[in-house]
C-alpha cells in the first residue's frame, strides 16, 4: 500500500504528438469550417459505429436539438426523458417548446426503469430520449417495442457511448438517431462537439441541412461541384451547429486507436471490478448479460446501509464527506451525475419533489463516480484504491 500522496484528477485527456499535430493541417489548407477532415471524421465514426450516417456537430446538445427538430418535434409536444441524466437531455425538449415528462430510473444500472416507460405515454407523448448513462447501453429491445407500439421517435442520448454495445450493436445505431458527446471527459475529445448518426436518409440529410443554416448543399459539396460560385438554396430555417476541421481533425486521429482506447478503459473497470468485490457499502458499476461496457466514468452508489427514501439525506451527508476525506488526500470524485427533477428550473416549472422519482433521487446523493481515464497510470489507480479501502463505514 502507498502512503504517497498523489493528485489523481477525475479525468485527464491523453492526447498523442500525431494528434496534436493532426490540427496543424487544416490551419495550413485554410479550410476551417465543416471541410474535409469534417467529413473524414463522419466517415470514421460511421466505421466504427456501423452507422449509415454520421453528421458531426458542436455538441451532444445540439446533437440532441437537431435530432428532434429534424423528426418533427415542436411545441405542445411530449417527450420522456430519464430523472437520472445531464439537464441537456431535458433541456432540449424545453428549447423546442415541448414539454418534459420525467420517468425514474433502475437504481441498479442508472439508466430508465422500462418497467414504468408505458405509464409516462400520453397522447401527447411523441419521443423516448433513452440515455445510455456512463457507458453503459439502456435496455433498448423494450423502449424500441413500445416506441413501435405508439408511434414514438427513439433519440438515443449516446454522450457517454463511445464503445457501448447493447447484444453486438453499438449504441446510436437503436433509434431514429444517436448523439454522441466530444466534450473533454469523454474517451475520444474534439474539446466540444458532437456527432449525430442514424441510419435513415432522410433524416440524416434534414439534420445535415439543419446543422447549416437549412442551406441544401454545403460548401465543401459546392466547392467541390461545377459550380462552386452559386449559393445553395435554403429549404429550412437552420441553424448554425457545424463543427470546425480543427475539431474534426483531432477527433478523426483519435479514431486510429479508438479499440485501443475502449480495451484500456474496460481493462482499468476491471481492476476497480476485481479490488472492490468485497466492499458491501460500495456497489461497483452493473453488466448486464449482453451488454459491453464503454466506461466513460467509473459510477458506483455509496451504500453504507441499504438506500431507502428514509435514510437518503444521512447516506448523503457521509457520502459527502467520504468525499472530501478523498479530496484531501489528492483523489478526484465527483457524484454520478444529477436528477434533473431536483435542479430549480424543472423543479419549479413542473412543481416536482425529491421524492416524486425515488431512485432518481437516491442515485443523485449516493452516487460517486471515481477516477477513470485513458491513460491513468498503474500507481495512480492503486493510490486510488487504497484510499477508498481506508474507508470506515
Amino acid at each position: 500500500m502507498s502512503n504517497a500522496k498523489l493528485n489523481v484528477p477525475i479525468a485527464r485527456t491523453s492526447l498523442e504528438e500525431a494528434e496534436i499535430q493532426s490540427v496543424l493541417e487544416p490551419l495550413r489548407s485554410g479550410w476551417l469550417v465543416q471541410g474535409p477532415k469534417v467529413r473524414e471524421f463522419e466517415e470514421k465514426w460511421s466505421a466504427f459505429t456501423g452507422a449509415e450516417h454520421s453528421i458531426a456537430v458542436t455538441s451532444c446538445t445540439t446533437a440532441l436539438h437537431l435530432s428532434l427538430a429534424a423528426l418533427g418535434f415542436g411545441p405542445g409536444d411530449e417527450a420522456i426523458v430519464p430523472a437520472f441524466t445531464w439537464i441537456a437531455t431535458a433541456n432540449v425538449v424545453e428549447h423546442l417548446g415541448g414539454k418534459v415528462v420525467f420517468c425514474d430510473i433502475d437504481l441498479n444500472t442508472f439508466n430508465l426503469d422500462v418497467e414504468q416507460l408505458a405509464a409516462k405515454i400520453t397522447p401527447r407523448t411523441r419521443a423516448i430520449l433513452p440515455v445510455h448513462l456512463f457507458g453503459l447501453a439502456a435496455d433498448m429491445d423494450p423502449i424500441n417495442a413500445l416506441a413501435k407500439q405508439h408511434g414514438l421517435w427513439v433519440v438515443e442520448d449516446a454522450a457517454c457511448g463511445f464503445g457501448t454495445r447493447y447484444h453486438g450493436r453499438h449504441v446510436g445505431t437503436l433509434g431514429d438517431t444517436g448523439c454522441f458527446s466530444f466534450h473533454p471527459r469523454k474517451a475520444i475529445t474534439t474539446g466540444e462537439g458532437g456527432m449525430i448518426t442514424t441510419n435513415d436518409a432522410k433524416v440524416a440529410e434534414k439534420v445535415r441541412r439543419l446543422r447549416d443554416h437549412g442551406a441544401a448543399m454545403s460548401d465543401l459539396q459546392r466547392h467541390l461541384g461545377a459550380r462552386p460560385y452559386l449559393l445553395a438554396d435554403h429549404p429550412d430555417a437552420g441553424y448554425n451547429q457545424r463543427m470546425t476541421d480543427l475539431q474534426a481533425a483531432l477527433g478523426a486521429a483519435q479514431m486510429a486507436r479508438a479499440h485501443d482506447i475502449v480495451a484500456e478503459r474496460q481493462r482499468l473497470a476491471a481492476v476497480y471490478d476485481d479490488a472492490f468485490a468485497g466492499l458491501g457499502w460500495l456497489r461497483t458499476p452493473a453488466k448486464p448479460d449482453g451488454y459491453e461496457h464503454g466506461y466513460q466514468s467509473y459510477p458506483c452508489l455509496f451504500q453504507p446501509e441499504a438506500v431507502t427514501p428514509a435514510n437518503v439525506e444521512r447516506i448523503n451527508r457521509m457520502r459527502n464527506d467520504w468525499m472530501d476525506q478523498l479530496q484531501q488526500a489528492g483523489i478526484s470524485t465527483r457524484p454520478a451525475t444529477h436528477a434533473v427533477h431536483m435542479l430549480t428550473f424543472y423543479r419549479d416549472k413542473y412543481g416536482l419533489r425529491p421524492e416524486d422519482f425515488p431512485n432518481a433521487y437516491a442515485a443523485n446523493h449516493c452516487s460517486i463516480s471515481l477516477p477513470l481515464f485513458h491513460g491513468m497510470g498503474e500507481a495512480e489507480q492503486q493510490y486510488v484504491i487504497d484510499r477508498v479501502k481506508e474507508y470506515q463505514t
